[in-house]
């Protein structure tokens, strides 16, 4: 078990960074995107991507901090 994974909450809503229309433009499914926000409270990294696994190992590279995610979007 690895001993590092980061707290993780499925949440109601969050922010798209990807619209419906932009699915077409993007037939692999390959287009992922990102907000950083540093703030005195620190670092928070909004992601959006059109495959989840894309966006979860690209969170869990970056390492640590509290997970939020919705089902579906």
């Amino acid at each position: 078990m690895n001993t590092d994974e980061p707290e993780h909450a499925f949440v109601e809503s969050l922010p798209d960074l990807i619209e419906p229309g932009e699915y077409a433009a993007h037939p692999g499914g390959g287009l992922v995107r990102l907000r950083i926000v540093v703030s005195a409270d620190g670092v928070e990294v909004l992601g959006d991507a059109m495959r989840p696994v894309s966006i979860e190992e690209l969170l869990a590279a970056l390492g640590g901090g509290p997970v939020e995610q919705m089902l579906c979007g």
